[in-house]
């Protein structure tokens, strides 16, 4: 199942690598404040969609671009549910700001067992299996071993369409800002992640996310040796957007930086 999602991938990040050619070109439509979709994210998740269903017509689908879609066999929801961000940093996209990717990942009975992060302006293909660890171009990766919260480099994402909850962020940022050694916002959730895994990033914080933004990187964070929960330190983070990724070493300083500044909706 890896490799068709590899397939799939590439064959995503060879669109938006040509679109970006052009990118002057490129229509663009938005579907709300501050974002927006274009005929690559399109394309790229019909390619990687049409590839994945080639192989297994009765998986199901669920892409940001086309939301849910049954097996082509049974027109049900399977018990295997792709996830897919065919371009995930669409606005860095469009500015030609080089920080976007593709992800994927396979969810079986509701727990994420395949995951795939391609980045195709660098060439990096990241990988992960349930219980056979992460990669980056086939070369294993571990979380970073940084155990010092004020050493610790932080991601994080801005919220930019619903900013009900920017003055919660705001504290939280405050907090995080004066215990670290800097924060990092690069604009594209699934890359963060990706980070965290590898070791670039020592965590990584945000709240109201999609399942598409964290489905494949919160596997490879995970196999790579890290903790991902929900800002409280529950499960439920694929349902409520809100996540923390982050070494062990420094998860629960992470933790307790947080907790004063939880609202109620952003503790579920």
């Amino acid at each position: 199942m890896l490799n068709v999602a590899i397939k799939a991938a590439r064959r995503a990040g060879n669109i938006i690598n040509r679109a970006s050619l052009n990118s002057e070109r490129i229509q663009v439509t938005r579907k709300q404040h501050n974002d927006f979709v274009t005929e690559i994210d399109q394309a790229a998740e019909a390619a990687s969609i049409d590839t994945l269903k080639e192989a297994f017509p009765d998986h199901s689908f669920l892409g940001e671009e086309t939301g849910e879609t049954p097996s082509s066999n049974t027109n049900q929801t399977s018990n295997h549910v792709w996830i897919i961000d065919p371009l995930d940093g669409t606005t860095n996209f469009l500015h030609n700001f080089p920080q976007y990717c593709v992800s994927i990942a396979l969810q079986h009975k509701g727990e994420i067992t395949q995951a795939v992060i391609y980045e195709p302006n660098r060439n990096d293909l990241y990988t992960a299996t349930k219980g056979r660890g992460a990669f980056l171009n086939d070369k294993r990766i571990r979380v970073s071993k940084c155990d010092k919260l004020k050493e610790s480099l932080i991601g994080t994402g801005f919220p930019f369409r619903d900013f009900k909850h920017l003055d919660t962020y705001l504290a939280m940022f405050k907090s995080m800002l004066q215990k670290t050694t800097g924060i990092r916002r690069p604009g594209s959730a699934a890359l963060d992640l990706a980070y965290v895994a590898n070791g670039s990033l020592d965590a990584f914080w945000e709240i109201g996310l999609s399942p598409w933004d964290i489905a494949a990187g919160a596997l490879l964070v995970q196999e790579a040796g890290g903790i991902i929960s929900n800002l409280n330190g529950k499960e439920g983070w694929l349902q409520s957007g809100n996540v923390l990724a982050a070494s062990p070493k420094i998860y629960d300083a992470i933790l307790e930086t947080l907790a004063p500044h939880l609202t109620e909706d952003i503790k579920v």
